[in-house]
This record gives structure tokens, sequence and C-alpha cells, in this order.
């Protein structure tokens, strides 16, 4: 599982639409090492990403907000939080998701809808292509709680089965911390089963994701 891949888009560099703050945020973040994912969960800082659009269509709906809250060593880290629309000033909005969340592994709830608002926007904004590798606990949480929930299932009936509440349903971060808290106990019960990298938990991911599509 490598993480976070970029590349400046050609003829969209440093000096065509990027703001100075953002291309200085942007030049740090790209200075970052990748991320040790063999290390254990409980040394490990995460980062788990929301967005918030006009709907659920990567082709017609746009990215309204974006969020993240870092899970580090195991706990739920809130001052190492973020949340900001887009309007008035995309490129200042993701440039501050993208200094919070560093390289560190990335964790979401339907990563393919999140990643791909998430991608569409950094592309347009501040002209980078960046592929977000990224634990999906969609099926992360049914390969680990099947006596829960056996196959994969809405993060609202996630909620429900672990009696998860939020301050706001439909909002970046208030969705970002209900995921925040699912996936603590994500990494609890991966390490009592003996899964204890990232790299393992990104492993028990495709392997349940392999087995599902041929049910």
């Amino acid at each position: 599982m490598s993480t976070w891949l970029s590349r400046i888009l050609p003829g969209r560099g440093t000096s065509q639409g990027r703001d100075p703050a953002a291309a200085s945020v942007l030049q740090r973040w790209e200075s970052l090492p990748e991320p040790d994912l063999a290390r254990a969960h409980f040394e490990t800082r995460y980062v788990v990403l929301n967005t918030e659009a006009t709907g659920l269509d990567l082709d017609k709906d746009r990215l309204l907000a974006v969020a993240a809250i870092v899970v580090d060593s195991g706990l739920i880290s809130m001052r190492d939080s973020y949340y900001a629309a887009l309007e008035p000033s995309p490129a200042s909005s993701l440039a501050g998701l993208l200094e919070l969340a560093g390289k560190g592994p990335a964790v979401m709830f339907n990563a393919p809808f999140n990643r791909g608002m998430l991608e569409r926007a950094l592309a347009d904004h501040l002209s980078i292509e960046l592929q977000i590798s990224c634990l999906d606990l969609y099926w992360v949480l049914p390969a680990l709680f099947p006596e829960k929930l056996e196959k994969p299932a809405r993060l609202a009936d996630w909620m429900a089965a672990f009696q998860i509440e939020t301050f706001q349903r439909h909002h970046a971060l208030g969705d970002a911390w209900a995921i925040a808290q699912l996936f603590l106990a994500a990494q609890a019960r991966a390490l009592a089963q003996g899964t204890t990298s990232v790299r393992a938990l990104a492993e028990l991911e495709r392997t349940y994701r392999q087995y599902w599509r041929k049910v």
C-alpha cells in the first residue's frame, strides 16, 4: 500500500494559478517522507479524510468542503482536525488539508467517491495529480466485525451497530468524527487478530474485497 503519489500537471505549475501561500504549503508537503507502512497501528499517525459534496455523482456533483481528523498512536486528536469550505478560496482550503494530513496513511469510508472528489479538486485548484491510496472502512469493518454486519453497509448502519453518534451527519467533519471512532474500533480488533501494521490491514482489506466480489 503506497499512500500519496503526486506529480505536477503539465502546463499548470506553481507560476500558473497557484497563490503563493498554497504553493509554499504544497512545496513543504511534497518534501515530506513517505510513511513506514510496517509500523504498528499504535505507533502510527493516521489521518481520516472526508468530503462534503452537492450529491453522490462524481461526474455531476461538486465538492463543497473537506475535513480531516488525526488518529495518532491509537487516540483521536481533535486538536489535529481540519474543516474548510472550498469557497471562497479552494486552493487555500485544499492546501490546508494537505498541511494537516501530511503523508501519513489515510483512512476513508467509501473511498472511491471521497478520493475521486479530492483528486479532481486538487487537480483543478492546486494543479497536482494526486493518487491517494487509503484504507477504506467500507471494506475493513465487515472483514473485522462480521458478527455485527456480515457484508459492506452504509456509514449510518455501522454507526448504529457501534452506537456511535456525531454532532452533525452529512457534514464533512461530523462524519469524519464518526469514521475516526469506527477506525479506533477497527484498530483494536485488528490488533487482537494479529493484524498489527498498516500494510497488514491494507492486505486484509484487499483480501476481503476480492472475496466479496466473488460471492
